[in-house]
C-alpha cells in the first residue's frame, strides 16, 4: 500500500495555502505524489454535500445531524478512491489531501456534547475506513486557528470575492466549536498539531510551512 497524508484544519485556517507550498516544496524535491482535494464539488457525488452547505436542509448547521451530515462528505471520499485513486494507492503510491474523514470530526463532532464525541470519533473512523473500505491516513497535521483569525479572513475572503460564505462559516459560534472540537480530535485521535499563533502572535507562513514540511517528511519517510 501507499502513503497518504492529510492536511487538516477549520474554515479560514490557512489550510489551502499551506497545502499549495507543502507540495511545491515536494515536487522541488523530487516525490512522485497525487494532490486529492475534499469535497470535490465539480463531482455528482457532492450533491448531497452543496444542498446541504447551501442551506438547502436548514439555515443552521444543527439542522442535520452530524451522522447524516457525515455520509454526505463520506460518499464523496468513496466515489473519489472507487473512480480515482484507488490502484495508486494500492500500487505504493503517494497521496496528499486536502481535507479528509477529519474534517467531519471537526465539523460534524462540533455538534456533539464533548463528553458524547468519542463515540462519535470511533464511529466515523469505523464508517470510513472500516465499513465503506476508505483508506485510514498514515498521519493528520492539523492548523490550529484562533476564532479571531479565523473570522477576519473569512470576512476578507468574502469582501475580497463577492461571495457569501456557507451555513458553517456564517456562524461565529459553530466556528467558535468547531476549533474546540478540533483541538479534542487532535488529541483523541493522534494529529499533529500546527499552532498559527507562538508567543502571542500569528506565525509567518514560511515558518508554518517549515513545521508542516517537516513532520509530513517524516511520515513519508518512517
Amino acid at each position: 500500500m501507499g502513503k497518504l497524508i492529510v492536511l487538516e484544519g477549520v474554515d479560514c485556517s490557512g489550510k489551502s495555502t499551506q497545502f499549495r507550498m507543502l507540495c511545491e516544496k515536494l515536487a522541488a524535491d523530487g516525490l512522485s505524489f497525487r494532490k486529492l482535494t475534499f469535497p470535490r464539488y465539480s463531482e455528482p457525488s457532492s450533491e448531497l454535500i452543496k444542498m446541504y452547505l447551501g442551506g438547502a436542509f436548514g439555515s443552521n448547521p444543527s439542522d442535520v445531524n452530524p451522522y447524516a451530515a457525515s455520509t454526505f462528505f463520506a460518499v464523496d471520499r468513496f466515489a473519489s478512491y472507487a473512480q480515482d485513486w484507488r490502484g495508486f494507492y494500492e500500487n505504493g503510491g503517494v497521496l496528499l489531501t486536502d481535507r479528509y474523514t477529519t474534517s467531519n470530526a471537526i465539523h460534524q463532532g462540533a455538534k456533539i456534547p464533548p463528553e458524547k464525541r468519542g463515540e462519535f470519533f470511533r464511529w466515523l473512523y469505523d464508517f470510513e475506513f472500516g465499513l465503506m473500505g476508505i483508506p485510514a491516513p498514515d498521519a493528520v497535521v492539523y492548523l490550529e486557528v484562533t476564532l479571531d483569525i479565523a473570522l477576519r479572513r473569512i470576512r476578507s475572503r468574502a469582501a475580497k470575492t463577492g461571495t457569501e460564505a456557507d451555513i458553517h462559516e456564517s456562524d461565529a459560534e459553530y466556528l467558535r466549536t468547531c476549533i474546540e472540537c478540533g483541538q479534542q480530535a487532535a488529541a483523541s485521535l493522534g494529529w499533529t498539531v500546527v499552532p498559527c499563533v507562538k508567543d502571542g502572535f500569528e506565525r509567518e507562513r514560511e515558518e508554518k510551512n517549515r513545521s508542516i514540511y517537516e513532520i509530513v517528511r517524516a511520515a513519508l519517510d518512517a
